[in-house]
């Protein structure tokens, strides 16, 4: 509070106009998907000129940027409080569903189609490797005991994806089968692909992850 208080009247504006213009491109890519998201539109419903708008965002790549770094902190924040308070694995997958279907566009916008022509600079890769050093934090502990695979040894000689995080090999395997497969379910529940398929996409979640929790 007392930094916010600190600052000047235009930067404060500066806050709230940027602020709301993050949340003008969200309701955008509800509606059209990120690839259709456009600053001039933005500028429009405003009622600011396109450069006038400019000024807060030179460009389309770098808005995009900062939702998904937003999206990324979020998600690293929620699992990060959610192992704070002792969670266990377990918990933790069902904090990454939970804070998925609050916002299924903010989770397909990092982990669904990547946008066409936009690249994200490095630093948005750290935010993630933070997600991963907490999930690989909860693995290592259960993968103590765990026989060595060839495929461990393979992800041993390949851990850029993990931040330097120095869980065994077996430790990653089972990170990394956590992530792919719970991901799966996730990105076909929230595109609708189990509709009308009869059955609870909350039950197949659960029993995927019993049965990762199980190996």
């Amino acid at each position: 509070m007392a930094e916010a208080s600190a600052k000047t009247p235009r930067e404060r504006y500066r806050i709230q106009v940027r602020a709301e213009i993050k949340e003008r491109a969200w309701r955008q890519i509800a509606t059209a998907g990120a690839s259709a998201l456009s600053l001039n539109a933005i500028a429009k419903q405003m009622g600011m000129s396109g450069p006038a708008l400019y000024r807060y965002y030179p460009s389309r790549d770098e808005l995009i940027t900062e939702l998904i770094t937003d999206a990324y902190r979020s998600l690293a924040d929620t699992l990060r409080t959610t192992a704070t308070a002792g969670a266990d694995l377990a918990a933790l997958a069902h904090a990454i569903r939970d804070w998925a279907l609050q916002d299924p566009q903010r989770y397909f916008l990092i982990y669904g189609t990547p946008v066409p022509g936009y690249h994200a600079p490095d630093d948005t890769t750290a935010i993630s490797s933070e997600i991963m050093a907490t999930l690989l934090d909860a693995c290592t502990p259960l993968a103590r005991n765990s026989p060595t695979t060839s495929f461990d040894a393979h992800l041993e000689d390949h851990r850029d994806w993990t931040g330097e995080h120095p869980a065994p090999p077996a430790a990653l395997h089972r990170a990394l089968s956590l992530w792919t497969r719970l991901h799966g379910v996730l990105s076909l529940e929230l595109a609708g692909h189990f509709a009308g398929m009869g059955f609870d996409p909350a039950q197949l979640f659960a029993a995927e992850l019993d049965d990762l929790l199980a190996h």
